[in-house]
């Protein structure tokens, strides 16, 4: 699916295939991805997977399925065929996938007879990218991925994305898969203020105001372990750069490090034999990546300001 009600057009050689594997009712920032990836006519989106987000709620892959429904519903775009359910929980070990409609559809994506690049964002934990690889290894040299998650380096240390599925990250580390890895340090770059959204996304529609009031509701929820990112006039949009980085790739914002291994407490063991090179960011443009959304969002309501 490629949206692209826009007076520029991207040349076909330019057009992209992207999966997104999200955890979008855990916080409120994803949402924000998913919209700016919908509306991004660079990318032929061949689907929206619901991932888990830990144990904390049993049903969290399920509530990230409806969420990505809902956001399909406010905005009027056909879900049939674009949303798909992620494995409800991590990884049991290193050798056993967690088999979901999510990691067929990675599997079945990577290896179609198309020459365009493909694409696979992660917004939370890595499980269904480590079972894709389990379930078919021939996949890891037909696809990048792009993972918003991990501490920062060298040390490594509690990071959430990642502590929710450490298993994973080992598998698709030890893998052959390109990796562009965004960690902690980097997707906190993208902060925003309440009153900035307020005056340039909640009058985008139906889509602007559910973005805005979603987020609104999250911050006033009495959620201990959310406490020390409130700070009751700014948020992070730290799921962007998953989109960002496609739409402009931040040639110069990187570096090559080998692929660590990950302890159970998020720290990394560098210097792995056998492991190779996976790319971690240590810069994005904010500016890009947020005026990016709101021109988007702008245009979109523009052009159909009955949703």
């Amino acid at each position: 699916m490629i949206y692209n009600d826009y007076r520029f057009h991207v040349p076909e050689s330019k057009i992209v295939r992207v999966i997104t594997d999200t955890d979008a009712k855990n916080e409120a920032d994803d949402q924000f991805c998913v919209v700016q990836t919908l509306l991004s006519p660079k990318l032929d989106n061949r689907g929206f997977i619901g991932a888990h987000f830990g144990t904390r709620v049993p049903d969290a892959m399920e509530r990230s399925y409806h969420e990505l429904e809902t956001i399909f519903d406010k905005m009027q775009f056909p879900k049939e065929g674009m949303i798909f359910h992620g494995a409800p929980h991590a990884l049991p070990d290193k050798n056993t996938p967690v088999d979901s409609e999510g990691a067929r559809l990675i599997i079945q994506e990577a290896m179609k007879d198309d020459p365009r690049p493909l694409f696979v964002t992660f917004l939370g934990p890595l499980t269904d990218m480590a079972s894709a690889l389990l379930m078919e290894p021939r996949i890891a040299s037909r696809l990048t991925v792009i993972w918003i998650g991990g501490a920062p380096y060298p040390q490594g240390g509690s990071e959430f994305n990642m502590g929710n599925d450490v298993t994973a990250a080992n598998v698709v580390f030890r893998s052959k898969v390109p990796v562009w890895q965004v960690p902690k340090n980097v997707y906190e770059m993208m902060a925003v203020s309440l009153a900035e959204l307020e005056y340039r996304v909640r009058p985008c529609g139906a889509i602007g105001a559910y973005l805005c009031d979603q987020l609104n509701d999250h911050a006033h929820e009495p959620e201990p372990a959310a406490s020390d990112f409130r700070t009751g006039e700014t948020w992070v949009l730290g799921d962007s750069p998953a989109v960002g980085l496609i739409l402009y790739e931040h040639r110069f914002d990187y570096e090559w490090i080998s692929a660590p291994h990950v302890q159970p407490d998020g720290c990394y063991v560098q210097d792995c034999p056998g492991n190779r090179p996976i790319r971690v960011y240590k810069h994005v443009d904010s500016r890009l990546i947020l005026e990016d959304m709101y021109a988007k969002l702008a245009l979109f309501h523009s052009r159909h300001p009955e949703r």
